[in-house]
This record gives C-alpha cells, sequence and structure tokens, in this order.
C-alpha cells in the first residue's frame, strides 16, 4: 500500500481522489493548499504527491519546488486543469503531468506507472 499525497483547492476534487485511489489500495493523504502540502510532505513522508497548481495562498509550482527541495526523489504528478501550464520550466520538475479530466483512468495508470519505478528502484 502506498503512501499518496493529493493536493487540491477543491474539495470535491479531494475527496474523489481520495475515494477512487483508496479503491485502489492506496493510503491517501490530503492537502487544500501549497502550504499543508509542503508540511505534509516533510512529515508524512508520503511515496508520491498528486499536485495541483492553480490554488489560493502558495500555489503549486511554489509548492513544488519546496517539497523537492527537501526531497528531490519525491516522485510528483501535476494534475491541473490548465494544459498550458506544460510548458512553464518549473512544472518539468515533476515526474508526470496529467489534465484532470472526469476519466481519473490516466492519472491512475501514471500513479501506477510511477509507484513500479519507484519500487523497481528502492
Amino acid at each position: 500500500m502506498a503512501r499518496l499525497l493529493v493536493v487540491d483547492d477543491n474539495e470535491n476534487q479531494r475527496l474523489l481522489y481520495q475515494e477512487e485511489l483508496t479503491e485502489e489500495g492506496h493510503k491517501v493523504t490530503l492537502a487544500k493548499d501549497g502550504w499543508e502540502a509542503v508540511k505534509l510532505a516533510k512529515d508524512d513522508a508520503p511515496d508520491l504527491v498528486i499536485l495541483d497548481i492553480s490554488m489560493p495562498g502558495m500555489d503549486g509550482i511554489e509548492a513544488l519546488g519546496r517539497m523537492l527541495a527537501d526531497n528531490n526523489k519525491l516522485p510528483v504528478i501535476i494534475h491541473t486543469a490548465y494544459a498550458t501550464y506544460k510548458d512553464n520550466f518549473m512544472t518539468w520538475s515533476a515526474d508526470a503531468y496529467v489534465v484532470k479530466s472526469s476519466d481519473l483512468a490516466e492519472l491512475k495508470a501514471k500513479v501506477r506507472e510511477l509507484l513500479e519505478g519507484v519500487a523497481k528502484v528502492s
């Protein structure tokens, strides 16, 4: 069972991801903004982070930089509604970029792929 940190300012999104990813067998922790995400990433040491970009306060780009400064091996999936962020060089630090969709199949597949990659390295 992998420990996932899901970061999104939309409560409905967070709860949907928690339900779907828990059904996949993962332990899911939720964060509502970048500040909470950075703290939880440091305190709880998740196996993977799913990170929204557009959030109030500390956005996902800044949170990504801070989390990777603490643990540069932490797998991160950028999961946002805005495909245009893919061209932002800071998002290149992420391991994957998935545009939000009502179908979570692509996100779930990317989670499996990255966790399998981490397991092979460990």
